[in-house]
């Protein structure tokens, strides 16, 4: 019986910027898709990262701290 192909709902494209690991500057930079549809944007750097939502210009800068809380909130809250 062959096997059925899965639908993947998202998909993320990733573009590193290096210029030295432990330096400023560094950064990861994630786009997020649903559907073919781009939802998001996450800029991963040294000290915080920032969200920059679909057709948004504005960025939302998260510290490392506020975001470990908002992901323990998620994952652990009743």
């Amino acid at each position: 019986m062959p096997k059925r192909r899965v639908q993947r709902a998202h998909a993320v494209k990733a573009e590193l910027q290096v210029p030295g690991l432990s330096k400023a500057g560094s950064s990861l930079r994630l786009e997020i898709y649903a559907s073919k549809l781009k939802i998001g944007e996450i800029l991963i750097g040294r000290g915080s990262l920032y969200w920059y939502g679909r057709h948004r210009q504005k960025r939302k800068r998260i510290s490392w701290t506020r975001f470990a809380e908002m992901m323990d909130e998620l994952a652990y809250s009743k």
